[in-house]
């Protein structure tokens, strides 16, 4: 099997060189950039497996990174990774509505990004293969598609994430069901996946966010976790 190809765009040094080695160290191929500018001109003539993109760059910014990279013909699939600083929430939440795959929190572990990563790959060969095992999940006006990965509602394209999808598919398949942060996690990403039940909440509020008027199908069981509104 080809080793897998992982570009990291991070402007401090330090960070750089941890992950650089600590993705070496797992057998990967690693080109390291210091900015947005230089991240985009590799993108656009080299192939990448998973993308380590910092938010808060000089010049251009994480954020713009985003969008154009997700313009790039043949480059959309490539499952980006954001890192950000504790506490801006605001700024996850924008950068997962751009298409990124997951994010970590500065300081991160290296564990828990390698899991990360691997979990981002797994996803982008199944998207790539065009593998599924499930079909379409209708409720009401919402509408999920496994086969095209497409989300529906009142026929507005929704923007999820692999992630997001993969959560509001768990929610969707058993309305009325509360399922705890942990549940969630399990379902998604794997039993001992190692993330925080603030990461639930974040993609929650992310994908409430693109439902609009729709957020509402989404219920906070307090103290529990969440469900899919059921069929009334």
């Amino acid at each position: 099997m080809a080793k897998a190809r992982i570009l990291v765009v991070e402007d401090d040094g330090d960070i750089r060189e941890l992950l650089s080695y600590t993705l070496h160290a797992e057998g990967w191929d690693v080109l390291s950039v210091v900015s947005a500018e230089e991240g985009l001109s590799h993108l656009q003539t080299r192939d990448f497996d998973c993308i380590i993109l910092d938010l808060m760059l000089p010049g251009m910014d994480g954020f713009e990174f985003l969008r154009r990279s997700k313009n790039l013909a043949g480059k959309d699939h490539i499952p980006i990774i954001i890192t950000t600083a504790k506490g801006e929430d605001a700024d996850v939440v924008a950068g997962l509505e751009l298409g990124a795959e997951d994010y970590v929190i500065k300081p991160f572990s290296p564990r828990v990004l390698v899991a990360r990563i691997r979990t981002a790959l797994r996803r982008g060969q199944e998207r790539s293969s065009g593998q599924s095992v499930s079909t379409m999940i209708r409720r009401g006006s919402l509408i999920l598609d496994s086969l095209r990965h497409e989300a529906l509602f009142e026929e507005r394209t929704l923007e999820l994430s692999a992630t997001e999808f993969a959560i509001l598919k768990c929610l969707m398949g058993e309305p009325g069901r509360v399922f705890s942060r942990g549940q969630i996690i399990d379902a998604v990403k794997g039993q001992d996946y190692p993330v925080t039940d603030r990461s639930v909440d974040v993609q929650i509020l992310s994908i409430r966010k693109k439902l609009g008027e729709g957020g509402v199908l989404i219920e906070t069981v307090r103290g529990v976790g969440y469900r899919f509104r059921a069929e009334q």
